[in-house]
C-alpha cells in the first residue's frame, strides 16, 4: 500500500522499483525500453513537477508519444505514488506533464509583476533585446494559454493527453516552453519572418540547478533547471534571475523528498543556438 502525503512518499516496497517498473512498462520506443537510470531520472523530475519545484516536464527521454506518456503518469497516480492533480498535454506532438496549478502562477506572475523576462532574439536583430510581453502576438498567446491551463483544471478526464488545439499552431513554442517550464526568462522570435536567431557566438550565461531525489536508500542526481540568458542582458535581468532563485529555495525548504539543491553558472560561446 503506498501513501502520498505533502510530498512524502511511504511505500511498503521499493519506491524506485514501482517508478523503473512504470517507466519501462510505458514508455518504450519501438522495442526499447527505457534504462534503469533515465527510468530514475524521470522519476526524480515528475516528483519535482509533482512537489511545485518545477511546474512542469518536457519528455524528451525517447520518442514515447504523448498517449504513452499519459499511461505512465496514470500508472503513477494509481500507485498514489503522485497525485492526480498533474496532467498531459500534447502541445503540438510535444509531451509535457504539468502541474496546471503551478504554470498558471507563473503566467499570472508574467502579468502582476514582470517576474518572467521575455528576449527578443530575431534574426534581423544585431544583439539579443528585452521584448514587451504585452506586444500584440505574444500578449495574445499568453492570456491563450492561461485560458487553456483554467479549462484543463476543471475537467474530470484525465484518461487521455489534454490537447492544446489548432490555436497553439500558432504559438511560439520556444515561448511557450519557457513559460510552461517556469524560467525566469524566455526567448522570442517572429517565426513569420525567421526561425533563425541572432544567438550565434553570443556569449551565454548558463544557470543550472540540480538536486538528489531521496527515495527508499538511495539517492540520484537529477538536473531540474537549465536555461540560458545573453551575457549582455544579465544584469538588467538579476532581478528576474534573483526572484527565481529564492522562490526555488523557499519551495525547496517545504519537502523532503529532493535534498541538496545546487545552482550554478557557466558560460558559453557556440557558433549556432538551436531553439
Amino acid at each position: 500500500m503506498f501513501v502520498h502525503l505533502n510530498g512524502v512518499i511511504s511505500a511498503a516496497m521499493p519506491t524506485q522499483d514501482l517508478f523503473v517498473a512504470a517507466a519501462r512498462k510505458c514508455l518504450s520506443a519501438g522495442r526499447k525500453s527505457l534504462s534503469v537510470p533515465q527510468s530514475l531520472d524521470l522519476a526524480a523530475q515528475v516528483s519535482a513537477v509533482d512537489l511545485g519545484l518545477k511546474s512542469a516536464l518536457l519528455y524528451d527521454s525517447n520518442g514515447a508519444s504523448s498517449d504513452q506518456v499519459q499511461q505512465y503518469l496514470r500508472s503513477l497516480q494509481s500507485s498514489q505514488l503522485v497525485s492526480r492533480s498533474l496532467l498531459t498535454l500534447d502541445l503540438n506532438g510535444n509531451a509535457l506533464i504539468v502541474n496546471p496549478v503551478a504554470v498558471r502562477s507563473n503566467v499570472e506572475q508574467l502579468f502582476c509583476d514582470g517576474s518572467l523576462a521575455v528576449i527578443d532574439v530575431c534574426h534581423s536583430l544585431e544583439k539579443p533585446a528585452i521584448a514587451d510581453p504585452f506586444r500584440g502576438e505574444l500578449k495574445s498567446t499568453i492570456e491563450d494559454l492561461l485560458v487553456l491551463l483554467e479549462g484543463f483544471e476543471h475537467l474530470n478526464d484525465h484518461e487521455k493527453p489534454h490537447c492544446a488545439g489548432e490555436k497553439s499552431e500558432e504559438w511560439n513554442l520556444c515561448t511557450v516552453f519557457g513559460v510552461l517550464l517556469g524560467y525566469p526568462v524566455t526567448y522570442w522570435f517572429d517565426q513569420n519572418k525567421s526561425f533563425q536567431n541572432c544567438l550565434s557566438m553570443t556569449p551565454l550565461k548558463v544557470t543550472t540547478a540540480s538536486a538528489t531525489w531521496k527515495v527508499d536508500s538511495a539517492g540520484h542526481e537529477c538536473l531540474l533547471y537549465s536555461f540560458s540568458i545573453p551575457s549582455v542582458l544579465l544584469q538588467v535581468m538579476q532581478p528576474n534571475l534573483e526572484n527565481w532563485r529564492l522562490r526555488l529555495q523557499e519551495r525547496f525548504q517545504q519537502q523532503n523528498v529532493l535534498k541538496d539543491l545546487t545552482i550554478s553558472q557557466s558560460t558559453v560561446t557556440l557558433p549556432s543556438v538551436c531553439l
